[in-house]
């Protein structure tokens, strides 16, 4: 028997209210428009999209990273495109970012250096100071034997794990993940869904405190028993699919197109 999916309630720690979101390589050609979207405290969403459908674009702005072409994008309250850049970086701090395809290391840093980084450079913290905190985040990811090593020689899908560990280390409010699991072995899928799970339910080393999350997929099968709501990129719109049970239910012809085998 299929069980209601309640989605959160309070105001929302991100909004986006008929937001167009643009190319960063083409500003002036719109990906998306007409996006009305909100993230809420404890949500775990899966958007959905295939190539070229404006995904990446999507979630930088989410996280303040990129402007909207139009329309309004509220980061914690405050309208993102109004505010002056030292305020804008304090909101964006409260947002961890995943990058796709390894996450965009410095692949001539170990991964104990390229984690600490963000400590180092906005908390301003010494690299002894910051030793404790980047010890936690390897033994969450499992990679506190690779600390020492450069970033450059790990394997694509380790990389992408200590992206997670740096865009955790400030501890953020909310997580978003650009296409975690492309290209990962079943083994290291099931990983990381784990992992996103136990941390949007509340992980014991961000004191039990459920953490927000909004990943991008190329194929929505593997979320649709972990995320708990649920959206898709199609043809410039952004279709909003509700919980678990409406996803399995949806009559709309490009969900039954996605979630093919």
């Amino acid at each position: 028997m299929a069980t209601a999916d309640l989605s959160p309630t309070g105001p929302p720690l991100i909004e986006l209210v008929a937001a167009s979101i643009s190319s960063a390589q083409e500003p002036d050609v719109a990906l998306l428009a007409g996006v009305n979207w909100k993230l809420r405290a404890g949500e775990f969403w899966a958007v959905g999209g295939l190539h070229w459908t404006g995904k990446s674009d999507w979630l930088t702005t989410v996280a303040g990273l990129q402007r909207t072409a139009a329309g309004e994008h509220y980061l914690f309250g405050q309208e993102a495109n109004s505010l002056t850049q030292a305020q804008l970086v304090a909101e964006r701090l409260r947002v961890g970012l995943v990058f796709e395809h390894g996450g965009r290391l410095f692949t001539q840093m170990t991964v104990a250096e390229n984690i600490a980084l963000p400590l180092c450079y906005h908390r301003n913290a010494s690299s002894e100071e910051s030793h404790a905190a980047v010890a936690a985040m390897l033994e969450l990811v499992g990679l506190t034997e690779v600390a020492a090593q450069l970033a450059g020689q790990l394997n694509r899908g380790w990389r992408q794990r200590v992206a997670l560990a740096r865009a955790l280390i400030l501890q953020p409010e909310v997580l978003l993940l650009d296409n975690p699991l492309a290209g990962l072995d079943p083994r290291q899928m099931r990983w990381w869904l784990d992992t996103l799970e136990a941390l949007n339910a509340g992980h014991p080393m961000f004191g039990k405190r459920p953490l927000s999350l909004v990943a991008t997929t190329d194929d929505l099968r593997p979320w649709q028993d972990r995320a708990r709501q649920f959206a898709l990129l199609q043809g410039g719109r952004w279709l909003s699919l509700g919980g678990r049970a409406e996803l399995a239910a949806s009559a709309e012809p490009a969900v039954h197109e996605f979630m093919a085998v």
